[in-house]
């Protein structure tokens, strides 16, 4: 594997995620507009399973990683182009009289963990550029 494919894939995915968190953080945010607003239905961003799947290469005829400390394959940054994640509803079990299925604590405690997911992946993509950075002063 070259040194470059190993940099760009990661950083890929580490932009990719930031990407589909900022859309879920959206969706959360519209969710908690809306609290008071009858019959609405929250929705949320699937992408996890999506993110994994480009990772390992689960596609037909394409090699996939045995163990999940190892690198990405040659060919996930491509995949990873395809990942955007699919919305769906989250009603809550028991909906209010009007009909609205928000359960404001709940859409607060997912906002609270997508924002720490999103902040995680912003400051370890700024450390891969850092690293970057270093090695490029360095080579002088």
């Amino acid at each position: 594997m070259q040194v470059e494919s190993l940099f760009t894939s990661n950083i890929q995915l580490l932009s990719k995620n930031i990407d589909l968190r900022a859309k879920q953080q959206n969706l959360i945010s519209s969710n908690l507009a809306n609290v008071e607003t009858p019959n609405y239905v929250p929705k949320a961003l699937v992408f996890e399973d999506q993110l994994q799947g480009a990772i390992k290469g689960k596609r037909s005829g394409s090699p996939s990683l045995t163990n999940d400390r190892h690198l990405p394959l040659k060919g996930a940054t491509g995949r990873l182009q395809t990942v955007t994640g699919r919305v769906v509803e989250t009603p809550a079990a028991t909906p209010g009289k009007d009909g609205n299925a928000v359960e404001l604590e709940n859409e607060m405690g997912r906002m609270m963990e997508n924002q720490i997911m999103y902040n995680a992946a912003v400051q370890i993509l700024s450390k891969k550029f850092e690293g970057i950075r270093s090695a490029l002063r360095e080579g002088k």
